[in-house]
């Protein structure tokens, strides 16, 4: 079953939801952990349903085996859809699966089917923004490899444990640009907007190569 997602005017992509792990606790007393958003796994597979990044956060697929079958099952089932444009919604196994399409790259977000797919969506949305700003808008697989390691820091600022932290692109790309980028000072003795300084200029000399 396969729907198009539609943005709502009140609530714009991005928009930020952050929710800690110490509101979290506050509230687990009075409150069922289902009505806590969370997300079960975050995939980025290339146009053969091959692995690029993946990072689960659920133990509903408890062996590397089934983990692949449901990428398999999710890649083979979504392909054909036009999600270049626009976020789609599938169900799958009991879950809600949102997905987008770029180049050769296809984004997942999984979340159970009593989840949001508003939030969801913002899940997706901040992933693909994000590895946007950090491949400088490069968005294929070939980049996509060679930063690998930009990418899996992005789920980590995204998603902890299941649990959403932040959706904000802009926010998410400044955080793992901070921790990765090398002007010869200790990242210790770089602020943010130092950071993201050279992050400017490094991609103002690749453009003048």
């Amino acid at each position: 079953m396969l729907y198009t997602l539609f943005r709502p005017k009140a609530m714009p992509f991005p928009f930020t939801l952050v929710v800690r792990k110490a509101s979290l606790c506050s509230v687990s007393a009075t409150m069922s952990t289902e009505t806590c958003p969370s997300v079960k796994n975050i995939l980025l597979l290339d146009s053969d349903g091959k692995r690029v990044a993946v990072k689960y956060f659920s133990e509903d697929w408890p062996t590397n085996s089934a983990k692949e079958n449901f990428e398999k099952v999710v890649f083979t089932k979504t392909q054909k859809t036009n999600a270049r444009t626009e976020a789609e919604i599938a169900m799958f196994e009991n879950n809600i699966v949102v997905y987008k399409f770029v180049q050769d790259l296809h984004f997942f977000v999984t979340g159970g089917d009593y989840e949001n797919e508003l939030i969801l969506a913002s899940v997706l949305q901040a992933f693909f923004d994000s590895v946007g700003i950090l491949l400088r808008g490069n968005v294929d697989k070939k980049e996509a490899l060679e930063n690998l390691d930009l990418i899996l820091l992005c789920i980590d600022e995204i998603v902890d444990g299941g649990i959403i932290l932040e959706t904000d692109p802009n926010v998410i790309a400044g955080k793992v640009a901070s921790n990765n980028i090398d002007s010869g000072a200790p990242l210790s003795e770089q602020t943010l907007s130092q950071a993201l300084a050279t992050a400017r200029e490094h991609l103002a000399r690749s453009l003048l190569k």
